[in-house]
């Protein structure tokens, strides 16, 4: 959601970066274009009239003109300032000062309340160890309920019985009660929405909270909608007040100016985000990892988090030992591919890490994206067992066989087996390391020095990726450093037949065998040995 703006203030911040000392005029220059920056991105004007005059306070000074990195100086300020907009702390949900504890979801139709209420039941459950009910209120809209029960069901989470001909207040009298019977922790109340707020809703609204005396009243606001949903929030909290905000569609292209709106105009902090249309893909809403991802810095906390939640610790067990065992199969390596796309895929795993705007860009002209890990996965089911076992069975037949099975060419069952094996290649080497050395392997593989490689090594290796075989293009015609194997026979996509340096092979007549090579060495050696003497 945040790509654009990112862009936009990477490329302000690194032409202040260029300069050794800033003169305030430099500073002027680069707050009018991130002004323009957040105004394209969708951020409402007072907020970002609001953002640029603090950032400007602290930035223009003696201080920061003569420091020793003020372009670094001045991102840092910008930083700042975006988690004091965004807010600067998490604001948690406020459920545990009664049981059963209350969480009414509130929006206009459409935004995604009842998929978010049982997104956060799903939270509830996972991460607080609470049990939920969820109850739907609306009765307006057709199926709304049962939608609520398939995903309680999805989520195995207890759903209220539906009772038709029944009201909102009657419901939610019978969801309280229901719910002090049981001994549920928190009842989520799923309201009715409007496509544009009414006095109907809105008096509805009203008689539910009076009734329901809730802990926490969320309002479900999508992403997508910009500026409109900063003044649907905005209207809600005036009318029956709001203790937070779940914003939606965050994954989506929208431009971003609703998060950076939302706090600012509202008052009310963001506590969700949703991040995906999945039923698990919703996250707290973290302002200063926000601000990382806005300038570019990453998130890695977040995808540590999510590399916790999405691993399996058996599945990572077993790939540990036998790594150390300097073990690695074509199964191990569709284990990482499946594990890569449920961490949210390349682009979602690149997304988090810091830095990697430009890498991404090269990436993506080299047409290294998702559809490249679908298609090896593709390649890898097309395989029998035994073949993902022992690779060294894939014979020319074998590839071709695998190729058509897949719809893919065998260009590319030869680049992923050949990636195979500089990934077998390297766990070889983590079992002579011992553990030890591991980076300074990592970053020689890499093209480095020794170490991790630093960013203009990384930027060098993205650039050339499409050169290397990564493209789609380079797939298709067979010039990569994955591509045809030459000894391979013709249907596989060689030609160049039997290797003619195999053992016992004659390279060409007249030359000696490749055995006899180490004595002619020592031949000469004493030859010239004598004549040295005489």
């Amino acid at each position: 959601m945040f790509e654009n703006l990112t862009d936009r203030l990477g490329g302000i911040f690194d032409g202040l970066r260029k300069n050794g000392v800033l003169k305030e005029e430099d500073i002027a220059t680069a707050l009018r274009e991130v002004r323009i920056a957040l105004l394209e991105a969708d951020v409402a004007l007072p907020v970002a009239k609001s953002f640029v005059n603090k950032v400007k306070e602290n930035a223009v000074g003696e201080k920061i003109i003569r420091s020793v990195s003020p372009g670094q100086q001045v991102v840092k300020i910008v930083h700042d300032t975006l988690v004091e907009t965004l807010g600067t702390e998490v604001d948690s949900l406020n459920i545990d000062n009664s049981i059963p504890a209350i969480i009414m979801m509130t929006g206009l139709q459409g935004s995604g309340k009842t998929t978010s209420s049982a997104k956060i039941a799903l939270y509830l459950k996972k991460k607080l160890r609470k049990k939920v009910l969820m109850a739907s209120l609306d009765v307006q809209r057709p199926a709304a309920q049962e939608q609520l029960a398939i995903l309680g069901e999805q989520t195995e989470t207890a759903t209220l019985e539906i009772i038709k001909g029944q009201n909102p207040l009657q419901i939610t009298e019978r969801a309280i009660k229901t719910a002090k019977q049981e001994g549920f922790d928190v009842v989520i109340l799923d309201t009715a929405g409007r496509l544009s707020i009414d006095d109907e809703l809105m008096t509805e609204l009203e008689s539910v909270k009076k009734l329901a005396n809730p802990n926490e009243i969320l309002l479900v606001a999508d992403a997508m909608t910009g500026q409109d949903a900063v003044t649907t929030a905005d209207n809600f909290n005036q009318r029956i007040g709001i203790d937070g905000i779940v914003l939606t569609r965050v994954d989506g292209d929208a431009r971003g100016g609703a998060a950076l709106s939302m706090r600012e105009v509202t008052g009310k902090a963001i506590k969700f985000m949703g991040t995906g249309e999945k039923i698990d893909e919703l996250q707290p809403f973290y302002p200063s990892r926000i601000a990382d991802r806005i300038l570019g810095m990453g998130d890695v906390v977040s995808l540590v988090e999510k590399a916790a939640d999405t691993i399996d610790r058996e599945e990572a067990e077993k790939m540990a030992k036998k790594m150390q065992k300097g073990k690695f199969d074509l199964d191990d390596f569709a284990s990482q591919l499946k594990q890569m796309r449920n961490m949210g895929g390349l682009e979602g795993i690149m997304s988090m890490m810091p830095g990697m705007g430009k890498i991404k860009s090269m990436m993506a002209d080299a047409n290294v994206d998702d559809s490249m890990i679908n298609r090896q996965e593709a390649i890898l089911s097309s395989m029998t067992k035994k073949e993902r076992a022992t690779p060294a069975l894939l014979n020319a037949s074998r590839r071709k066989r695998i190729a058509t099975g897949a719809g893919a060419s065998i260009q590319e069952v030869n680049k992923l087996l050949k990636q195979f094996q500089q990934m077998q290649g390297m766990m070889k080497k983590l079992k002579k390391l011992g553990g030890k050395g591991l980076m300074k392997s990592l970053g020689s593989m890499l093209g480095g020095k020794g170490g991790m490689p630093d960013m203009s090594e990384m930027e060098a290796l993205a650039e050339n990726m499409g050169k290397q075989g990564f493209g789609q293009d380079a797939i298709d015609a067979g010039d990569g450093p994955l591509g045809a194997n030459p000894f391979l026979d013709n249907n596989a996509g060689g030609g160049l037949g039997e290797n003619p340096f195999a053992a016992g092979g004659m390279p060409m007549d007249g030359m000696p065998q490749l055995g006899a090579t180490k004595k002619l060495n020592k031949r000469k050696k004493a030859q010239l040995a004598k004549k040295g003497k005489k």
